[in-house]
């Protein structure tokens, strides 16, 4: 491979790394405040069926549960997002080792003739 070529695509390929790394510190991050809030979901929703006051439920329901529901909804997406963009960078990458080797594998070796001993 053309030596400007590859070190072109070395160069895109780090430039993807970095981004993919960025993705993946936010996947982590996510993944947390996922974690967490399927926590508060789940101990909010375990309190209210083991409570038989209507007004109680209603007031955990509306303090707790509901926003615990939507944000554990919303985490759900946002890590679906990542998910799905973790897997595409990660394919760029793939994409330009799987080419970089393919073109190695083309160049025939070519002993230097020039060289004395």
């Amino acid at each position: 491979m053309d030596s400007y070529i590859k070190k072109s695509l070395e160069e895109w390929k780090e430039e993807i790394s970095e981004l993919l790394g960025a993705i993946d510190e936010e996947y982590e991050k996510v993944k947390q405040e996922l974690k967490l809030y399927s926590y508060k979901y789940g101990i909010t929703k375990q309190v209210i069926q083991s409570t038989v006051n209507d007004e109680i439920i209603n007031n955990i329901r509306e303090l707790y549960h509901k926003p615990f529901e939507e944000k554990y909804n919303e985490l759900k997406e946002e890590i679906k997002d990542l998910e799905e963009k973790r897997k595409v960078f990660q394919m760029f990458v793939n994409k330009i080792d799987e080419v970089s080797r393919k073109e190695d594998v083309k160049q025939p070796y070519i002993p230097n003739v020039l060289q004395t001993t």
